[in-house]
């Protein structure tokens, strides 16, 4: 476990985020590597299909993603505090929460899947692979929220190594199940997520084990678990709202998939393949807004508020750097990267438009994602919600589609970064108001929250 209310605030999120990092690589190389092997062994139809299948999916887990978002900064709050009996209580109700929700998603996917993507307007040519892919997926979300809720607790409290460990051996079973299920068994695009799911479930199988073994304060057992009402009611104020981010960024991006859908197929797998690339390119500023969501809940709850500002600022600076080199990459190797995916010439080139445009903002990308990092972490959820809410759904997808009726699938692009830059300036201006500091789960004993001081 990393006590993060110590040392030089810049050293200590970097080392903290460097597993962060190196785990979601290794978690993109999930879908990397199914995006391949569809390409090379299944087509531009079979590209297409699980590229719509993302954004349905994510819709159905948002808000489960939200919550136990709301449930992690409880944690590290409680951790920095130094209260481990919470902590404990905290984590047997993430676990129960999961559970249940998980269950009772699958079982809402595979009932309305096809209702689901008629709703959207995928190809009528798209919809039978879309719904194979969807359907056993959907099927294993127990397992992967599982995972992704052990990896979550080990995070809020400090520990980023351990489930770095984890999804190295599951990525490696993945790329392993994904050639075994489609190259040698002929099994299609159900093997892709198949695939999946089965190395989910033996990282999840792995991880309960390793807790068991070396971690007491948060053993598991579905017989010894205990539901906390009042945690969770914390975790639900602070959850709700970045769930229905979630839920309706999610939603957004289903909006989004509706407009490129209709351009056709090879806007659809253009689309499909540059996200790919896009959500690779973003990870570093993504892990940065992730582990400074814990750094400041873990400063936060051990009142020193001065560090927050001085790790967002380090944050900022590393960021900003990295994004700078990765534009210069993407507009000099996009079509090369795109190649990579797919020999259609047409995708090729609609796919680097996305990346030119898209690519060319990563900087405010990066600073709007550690803003609202620092607003989670010190379990502010519900202004940033609303900030969200309106890039994306006042913005980002009527640009989208109003550009995209003048200038073809490259109007789509261009709605991306006209959101981004809202949410960054209006993000700012509320940090600068400083109500974020009232809204920490611990309280401490002080006349002006605004006026916290460091401990000695």
């Amino acid at each position: 476990m990393r006590d993060l209310t110590k040392g030089p605030e810049g050293k200590q999120i970097l080392l903290f985020a460097l597993p962060m990092l190196l785990g979601n690589v290794f978690q993109q190389l999930y879908y990397i590597v199914d995006t391949l092997i569809i390409g090379h062994y299944l087509g531009t139809e079979a590209l297409a299909a699980a590229g719509a299948s993302f954004p349905v999916i994510f819709v159905l887990i948002s808000l489960m993603i939200g919550i136990t978002t709301g449930i992690n900064v409880v944690i590290s709050q409680y951790f920095g505090n130094k209260n481990y009996v919470k902590v404990k209580r905290a984590i047997d109700t993430a676990f129960i929460f999961l559970f249940v929700s998980s269950l009772g998603l699958s079982v809402l996917g595979l009932v309305f899947s096809e209702q689901i993507f008629r709703l959207i307007g995928l190809p009528e040519e798209l919809l039978p692979q879309a719904m194979q892919y969807f359907n056993v997926y959907v099927s294993g979300l127990i397992f992967m929220s599982g995972y992704n809720g052990v990896s979550a607790i080990l995070r809020g409290m400090g520990d980023s190594k351990t489930p770095l460990y984890f999804l190295i051996i599951s990525t490696f079973l993945n790329i392993g199940f994904d050639l075994l299920f489609v190259a040698v068994f002929k099994w299609g695009i159900a093997g892709i997520s198949f695939a999946t799911v089965l190395a989910q479930a033996i990282a999840f199988g792995l991880s309960v084990i390793y807790l068991n073994r070396y971690h007491p304060l948060i053993k598991f057992s579905f017989t010894g678990l205990s539901f906390d009402r009042e945690i969770f009611r914390q975790s639900l104020r602070i959850g709700i709202p970045t769930g229905l981010q979630h839920t309706f960024v999610s939603l957004g991006m289903a909006a989004l998939m509706t407009i490129v859908n209709m351009f056709g197929t090879p806007t659809i797998a253009a689309y499909s393949i540059a996200w790919r690339i896009d959500s690779f390119a973003t990870l570093p500023a993504m892990n940065f807004g992730m582990a400074l969501s814990t750094f400041v809940g873990q400063n936060i709850g051990a009142n020193k508020i001065e560090r927050v500002r001085k790790g967002l600022i380090a944050c900022l600076a590393m960021t900003t750097g990295y994004s700078f080199l990765v534009t210069i990459v993407a507009w000099t190797y996009g079509k090369t990267l795109m190649g990579f995916f797919t020999d259609d010439q047409l995708v090729i080139d609609i796919g680097y438009d996305y990346l030119v445009i898209v690519s060319s903002f990563y900087i405010v990308f990066g600073a709007m994602f550690l803003m609202h990092g620092t607003l989670r972490g010190a379990g502010d959820t519900l202004i940033p919600m609303f900030i969200t809410l309106f890039s994306l759904w006042v913005l980002r997808v009527p640009f989208s589609y109003y550009l995209s009726q003048h200038m073809g699938e490259t109007g789509i692009w261009w709605g991306i970064p006209i959101a981004w830059v809202f949410g960054l300036v209006a993000t700012f201006l509320y940090y600068k108001t400083g109500r974020w500091k009232k809204k920490a789960v611990i309280k401490h004993n002080v006349s002006d929250p605004d006026a916290l001081e460091e401990k000695k």
